[in-house]
């Protein structure tokens, strides 16, 4: 892959919300048809949120992928409906399926695997499943467990007639993102990837968000991140994460674009993209 950054900032997808969608509504002429937007799965919010979402994201061009978090699905059948009204009211394609962070199932699935073995998303029409991926490693699981458990994931969606796609967390060193993604590719998963970014933001939001999500923000990533301990009051944009993982990634990595988590707002998030964009195609000039 080229040097320039200009491959990841011009695919990049988007965290949203259902609360957030007034201010997709408000951005969405900055940001190119086709986009795909994530809807995360959030406590506050219901089903009926969740689907009037996806269909305002479709209605505004873009491609609505909601997450389906395992533990905190009832029942098959509460499965089945939501999946399949997502795909009638919102014509829904994609689905981004995770365990979720429920210390217990609330029904019959405790893990992403066991939503993808139920059939339920090929029988309704989904295309394409993504399922998360873990630079920093896993709370639970060892190594040698997450890479059989993501290979075994990838086999599944395939089997199934689904394209697989893998998703990770936000991060603050881009050098550890590297590192996953050659182990990722020397195990022979070739599957499209998206890296997760926070996109610009107070540094105080930054840590908040890393402490719930249980995302490393030491002294060390911090610094190289571009955050100085002594000036926490600050923001903070991800110029130096995307520069490195741009200036890093190689043919060998695979296909790999950027997954924004806009926690200083949307509008910020694609305000620094411009930003970026126009720098990166300054510096080629």
């Amino acid at each position: 892959m080229s040097s320039s950054a200009s491959p990841l900032t011009d695919a990049y997808s988007l965290e949203v919300s259902a609360k957030a969608i007034p201010a997709l509504i408000t951005a969405a002429p900055l940001i190119a048809p086709g986009t795909s937007i994530f809807i995360p799965y959030l406590a506050g919010e219901d089903d009926a949120a969740r689907l009037s979402a996806a269909a305002t994201v479709r209605a505004l061009g873009f491609e609505p992928v909601p997450h389906v978090p395992a533990r905190r699905i009832a029942s098959l059948a509460a499965l089945e409906s939501f999946v399949t009204r997502a795909v009638i009211e919102a014509g829904v394609e994609r689905c981004f399926v995770i365990a979720g962070d429920s210390s217990s199932p609330k029904g019959r699935f405790p893990d992403s695997a066991a939503l993808i073995e139920t059939g339920v998303f090929e029988r309704a029409g989904i295309k394409l499943i993504g399922v998360g991926g873990h630079p920093e490693g896993h709370p639970v699981m060892s190594e040698a467990a997450r890479w059989q458990v993501l290979a075994h994931k990838c086999q599944s969606i395939e089997s199934r007639g689904m394209s697989p796609l893998i998703a990770t967390q936000f991060g603050f060193d881009a050098d550890v993102v590297l590192t996953w993604l050659e182990a990722l590719r020397k195990r022979g998963i070739q599957h499209p990837v998206r890296v997760g970014v926070p996109g610009p933001a107070s540094v105080a939001a930054l840590a908040r968000y890393a402490a719930m999500c249980g995302v490393s923000a030491s002294a060390s990533v911090w610094s190289k991140y571009g955050v100085s301990i002594g000036k926490l009051l600050g923001a903070a944009g991800p110029d130096l994460f995307v520069d490195r993982l741009a200036s890093g990634l190689t043919e060998a990595h695979g296909e790999v674009s950027l997954h924004f988590f806009p926690f200083g707002g949307i509008g910020q998030t694609l305000e620094w993209v411009e930003r970026y964009r126009a720098r990166s195609h300054f510096r080629q000039a």
